[in-house]
């Protein structure tokens, strides 16, 4: 099986009807960031910073990832935290722990909230 292949099969077990199947909690830290069944799965390439805590002065190095949760009302999630704004371009950070950015919402669209598959666990 090729990496593509796993990786879209291992997307696919993620959700049902489109809807995450599970709870969504930070990869650092036991928060819980978004119930099951309440975001739905996109494919759209963004490109994001790699993760790191509010305080690190790091570069903004980082990767074009595909693979999203959507919501489309911020009071949706259970725990989120919004970092620096570059442009028109907010950050989701974990709200607990401040690691991120774990997504992120474009200004000019009030009704898309995006959170990367993969910087993200996965769980009941």
């Amino acid at each position: 099986m090729s990496n593509a292949s796993k990786t879209e099969s291992s997307i696919d077990s993620l959700h049902e009807n489109g809807k995450n199947k599970t709870n969504i909690y930070c990869q650092r830290c036991p928060s819980l960031v978004l119930s099951s069944e309440n975001a739905v799965l996109t494919e759209k390439e963004f490109y994001l910073p790699y993760m790191h805590k509010k305080k690190d002065k790091e570069p903004f190095d980082g990767e074009t990832l595909k693979d999203y949760w959507v919501v489309q009302d911020m009071y949706t999630f259970d725990n989120v935290g919004f970092s620096n704004t570059v442009g028109t371009t907010k950050y989701l950070i974990c709200a607990d722990c401040e690691i991120g950015p774990i997504g992120w919402h474009d200004t000019s669209d009030k009704k898309a909230f995006y959170i990367a598959v993969d910087r993200v666990k996965h769980g009941s």
